[in-house]
Formats: C-alpha cells, sequence, structure tokens
C-alpha cells in the first residue's frame, strides 16, 4: 500500500506543478511550452520509453492475461454505453459511436504508465492496454466512425489512411522495436541503450507536466443537452469499466492481489484525448468527447485510490 500512495503522489503533485505553472505564469507561456513539448513527447520521448518497457517485460503474460482482459473489459464497457445511448437515450449512431469510445479507451500512456510503474511496480498492465487499444480497439472504432460519418453526408478523411495513422504511430512503433527485442532476448549496447533508457524515462513526467498545464484551459459542460451523455458515460468509465475488469480479471483469469489491482487501475484511468482527436477527424460530436475527457481526468485519481484501498495489492 505504500507503493501505491508514493505512486499517487508523485502523480499528484508532478501534475499539480504543471497546473501551478499555468496560473502563475505569463499569458501565452503556457501555449508555447505545451506546443514545444507535446512533439518532443510524442516523437521522441514516448516512442523511446515503449522500446526501454517493452524490452523488459514477459511478452507470455502481456498476450496470454493482460491483453485479452483490456479487450473483454473495454468491448463490454462500450455495448452498455451504446445500448443506453441508443435505445434510452435515443441518441444518433454518430453519437453513441463516440460516447461508447470515450467510455471504454483509457489513457494508458500520460496516466497509466507513472501508476503502473510507480504503484503497481511494473508496465505490464499499462503497455498491455496500449497494445490492445492502439492495433485492436482504435481501428474499429475508425471503422465505425468512418461509416457514421458517411450517413451524415460530413466530408471526412480517406478512413484507410486514418486507420493507418492510428497504427503506424510512433509509440506503436516504438512499441513493435521493444517486441523484437523482447523476442530475441538482445539489449544494445550500453553506450546506445543508457541514452535511450533517461530520454524514455523523461517522457512519464513531461506528459504528467504537459496534463497539468492542460487542466488549466478546459471549460467543461458547455452544451447542457449532453449532461445525461456526459453523466453515463462517466459512469461506466469510472464505474461499470472497473468492475468489469475486476469480474474479467479475478473470475476468469484467476488474478490476485497486485496482479488484479493492475488490472482494475487501468480500466479506471481516465478516458484518452486522442477520441477527441478521432472524433474530430471525422466531424462527429466532440464536445461529448471533451467533457467525458474532463469529468473523467478529474475523478479518475480518487477511483483508483478506492481501487487500491478495496484490494489492497
Amino acid at each position: 500500500m505504500d507503493g501505491v500512495f508514493l505512486g499517487f503522489s508523485i502523480v499528484l503533485v508532478i501534475i499539480g506543478i504543471g497546473l501551478l505553472a499555468a496560473v502563475l505564469l505569463p499569458r501565452g507561456t503556457t501555449a508555447s511550452i505545451q506546443h514545444g513539448l507535446t512533439p518532443a513527447i510524442y516523437y521522441v520521448t514516448n516512442p523511446l520509453l515503449m522500446v526501454v518497457l517493452v524490452a523488459e517485460i514477459d511478452l507470455r503474460a502481456l498476450v496470454q492475461v493482460y491483453a485479452p482482459a483490456a479487450l473483454v473489459t473495454a468491448v463490454v464497457a462500450g455495448a452498455c454505453y451504446a445500448l443506453v445511448s441508443w435505445l434510452v437515450l435515443k441518441r444518433p449512431a454518430g453519437q453513441t459511436a463516440v460516447g461508447a469510445m470515450a467510455s471504454s479507451y483509457v489513457n494508458a500512456g500520460n496516466i497509466g504508465l507513472p501508476i503502473a510503474i510507480y504503484a503497481v511496480g511494473s508496465s505490464v498492465p499499462a503497455v498491455s492496454v496500449l497494445v490492445t487499444q492502439l492495433l485492436l480497439i482504435a481501428p474499429v472504432y475508425l471503422t465505425v466512425f468512418g461509416w457514421c460519418s458517411r450517413q451524415r453526408g460530413s466530408a471526412q478523411p480517406r478512413l484507410a489512411r486514418t486507420v493507418l495513422a492510428s497504427v503506424a504511430n510512433p509509440v506503436t512503433v516504438g512499441t513493435a522495436v521493444g517486441a523484437v527485442l523482447a523476442l530475441v532476448d538482445w539489449v544494445p549496447p550500453e553506450f546506445l541503450w543508457t541514452p535511450m533508457d533517461m530520454l524514455g524515462r523523461a517522457s512519464i513526467p513531461l506528459l504528467l507536466f504537459v496534463f497539468g498545464l492542460s487542466l488549466a484551459s478546459q471549460r467543461p459542460f458547455r452544451d447542457r443537452s449532453q449532461v445525461p451523455d456526459i453523466v453515463w458515460g462517466s459512469f461506466v468509465k469510472l464505474a461499470l469499466m472497473p468492475v468489469v475488469a475486476w469480474a474479467v480479471g479475478h473470475g476468469v483469469f484467476g488474478l490476485e492481489g497486485v496482479e488484479l489491482f493492475g488490472v482494475v487501475a487501468m480500466a479506471a484511468l481516465p478516458t484518452a484525448q486522442n477520441v477527441y482527436l478521432f472524433s474530430s477527424q471525422f466531424k462527429l460530436p466532440n464536445l461529448l468527447v471533451r467533457d467525458i475527457v474532463f469529468s473523467s481526468a478529474v475523478l479518475s485519481l480518487p477511483v483508483i485510490l478506492v481501487v487500491a484501498l478495496l484490494l489492497e495489492p
């Protein structure tokens, strides 16, 4: 339990520093910092982090347990949201689709990795979710988004190009390189590996700092008509999805202790901001996604703390 509290303390302090910086720094400075750090994290430090982390994990555990558990959990959560949105709230297909993805697609990179490393003691739960989402879940949702966008008559990017971009991004490439290193059981020479490790490890504090910066500019709940959707999506993301993850992890795969906590904690993560990007690309309702991202970001850490107290890893 001490490790859990230490992990949360580290995450919250760095996010708080980012939020404080956004409040105290001169006007316009925050945007400049975000614009400078975000590409560096996306194209350099995060891919290197994935190379380092995946090269050191047990791929068999990832494929046999963690990735299937993450996939089943996401499918159940998305289906539950879609059923209520479609049958009870009577929302159109496009709004239902983006809400379902926002309710089941977690921020395993920005928030999941530091929580997994500091609180669980292993990056495997977070990496498993990242791989599952990038290679399986995202292409399916993007295909649905493309169909919904065509039904609305909206101009849209080429579906094949968007799906390919969602898979062949720097994080996925880094994950693939790390997986190859793990399969062949080879580590590059120290003069190469040490700088890669240093840059990769810098990604976590930078991600949390930038996330804290972004919180200061949030203006949530602008469209009051979507409050029922936001409430339902946040409930699915932060309450139903962790319960499903616990049932799948414990009941199906027989996980216990810190392994079970890792699976459930990853399910309780906030919604990934990629969902907002995807919905915007296909000109689907994105204010709903933005508000679910915001509400889940604010409430997810207390929820994960409750999970830690209940499961006592």
